[in-house]
C-alpha cells in the first residue's frame, strides 16, 4: 500500500485547503443530525481552524507537551503514533487502559441508544460509549487524568494566552473565557467542528475507487472481499458492513452496535495500573446493566492497517492476527476472555478459514486505507 501517499495528502489538506461538511442537515428517528454532503471550500470556517489550531495544541494538558494529536495523528488514521497497546499520559508513568480509538469518521457515530427492534445498544462515542456527542468525545481527554490531566481553570488561562485566543473570542465572544465551563464546552465545539472536515473523513481509499470503477483489485483482494461478505465464511460484513449505511448513506464499516468478542485481559495494561486490574465491564459499566458487560463498540475498518495494535485493550497486534483471532479463538490459543459471560459465539470463533484465506481478507482491509491514487 502507499502509506505515503497519506502523508502527503494530509500535508495538502494543511497548505492547499479543506472540504467541510455543509450545515444542512437532516435529523434521524432518534435527533442526531447526519452529515448530508461535503462541499468544497477554499479555506476551514473560522469555528474549523479554531478547532484545527486546539486539536494539535500541546499546551492544554498538565505538564505541557500532549495534544489531541498526540494520541491521534493524521498519518496513522488518527490513531495512536507509535502503535501502543495504550497511550501515555501526559504525567509521566501514567497510562491509560484503554487502545487509543481512532477518530477519523466518528462524526458519523449517533449518541447512545438502545434499539428496541434489535434488542441491542447503537451509538455513543469511546470504546464504551460514555459520550453522545463529538464534542464531548473531544472534550473529553483534557480532564483524564491519565490523559491531558488539565482542568477548566488551567484550559481557560491556556487558551487566554494563546496566540489563537482573538480567533475564539470571534468564534465563541470574548465572554466565554470568562466562564470557565462555557470555555471547555467551547473548545469540544472547536474540535468536533474541525473533526467533521474530510481530513478525518476523505473516502479516498482503494476501495472507495474500485467502488467507482476507478481502480482495480488484485485476485486476492477480490477474493478477500468475497470471504470478508459471505457469511458462512468471514462474517465480516455483519458488523462492518460494506454497503452504505441506511441512516448516512456512507460505507463506514462499522454498525456502532456493541459486542464481547471473547477478548483476554492484555498483561502489558497490568503494569500501567496503580493497584489489583479490574475487569474492563465496557458498555455494561455505562448503562449499568450486567447483561452488557465485556461489550465495546464496533470500530470502523477504514484505515485499519494504519491503527495497530487491535481492539479495545490493543492485545491484538497484528492485522493477521487479528482475523486469526476471529477465526480460530475457540482452540483456546488466544488465552480465556477476560470477561465470560456474553461472548459471541455465534459469528465468530471458529471459522475455519485457511491461512490462505485469512491473507485474502487482509489484503482486502489494506483496500480500506485513505490516501490511495488511482493509476
Amino acid at each position: 500500500m502507499k502509506f505515503s501517499v497519506l502523508l502527503s495528502g494530509i500535508m495538502l489538506f494543511c497548505c492547499c485547503g479543506w472540504l467541510y461538511f455543509t450545515r444542512a442537515l437532516p435529523v434521524s428517528s432518534n435527533g442526531y443530525k447526519i452529515p448530508k454532503k461535503i462541499a468544497a471550500k477554499n479555506a476551514l470556517t473560522p469555528e474549523q481552524e479554531l478547532g484545527r489550531k486546539l486539536f494539535f495544541d500541546a499546551n492544554l494538558s498538565n505538564p505541557t507537551g500532549q495534544s489531541c494529536a498526540s494520541c491521534h495523528a493524521p498519518t496513522k488514521g488518527f490513531a495512536d503514533p507509535q502503535n501502543r497497546a495504550v497511550s501515555a499520559g501526559a504525567v509521566p508513568e501514567l497510562f491509560g487502559n484503554r487502545n487509543a480509538l481512532t477518530v477519523a469518521y466518528s462524526a458519523f457515530t449517533p449518541p447512545l441508544y438502545f434499539d428496541s427492534a434489535e434488542a441491542h445498544y447503537v451509538g455513543g462515542f469511546f470504546w464504551d460509549g460514555r459520550a453522545n456527542t463529538l464534542a464531548e468525545q473531544a472534550a473529553g481527554p483534557l480532564l483524564n487524568h491519565v490523559e491531558m490531566n488539565a482542568n477548566a481553570e488551567l484550559v481557560t488561562q491556556r487558551i487566554q494566552e494563546a496566540d489563537y485566543r482573538s480567533l475564539f473570542e470571534q468564534v465563541y465572544g470574548a465572554q466565554t473565557l470568562t466562564d470557565q465551563e462555557k470555555t471547555l464546552h467551547s473548545l469540544g465545539k472547536a474540535i468536533a467542528a474541525f473533526e467533521t472536515t474530510s481530513a478525518f473523513q476523505p473516502f479516498t481509499s482503494k476501495f472507495d475507487y474500485f467502488r467507482q470503477n476507478k481502480a482495480t483489485f488484485t485476485e486476492e483482494e477480490l477474493l478477500g472481499m468475497k470471504l470478508f461478505n459471505d457469511p458462512k465464511k468471514g462474517n465480516c460484513a455483519a458488523c462492518h458492513p460494506s454497503e452504505p449505511d441506511a441512516r448516512t448513506g456512507k460505507i463506514l464499516f462499522t454498525d456502532f452496535t456493541y459486542d464481547n468478542i471473547g477478548l483476554p485481559a492484555n498483561p502489558d495494561i497490568k503494569r500501567h495500573v496503580n493497584g489489583p486490574q479490574q475487569p474492563d465491564l465496557g458498555l455494561g459499566a455505562i448503562v449499568k446493566n450486567e447483561e452488557e458487560n465485556g461489550k465495546f463498540k464496533v470500530p470502523t475498518l477504514r484505515n485499519v492497517a494504519l491503527t495497530a495494535p487491535y481492539f479495545h485493550n490493543g492485545i491484538i497486534k497484528t492485522l493477521e492476527e487479528s482475523v486469526q483471532f476471529y477465526n480460530q479463538r475457540n482452540s483456546g490459543k488466544f488465552g480465556k476472555p477476560e470477561i465470560t459471560q456474553n461472548v459471541n459465539n455465534e459469528e465468530l470463533g471458529d471459522l475455519k478459514l485457511t491461512d490462505q484465506e485469512v491473507k485474502a481478507i487482509v489484503a482486502f482491509m489494506h483496500t480500506l486505507t485513505d490516501g490511495y491514487q488511482p493509476e
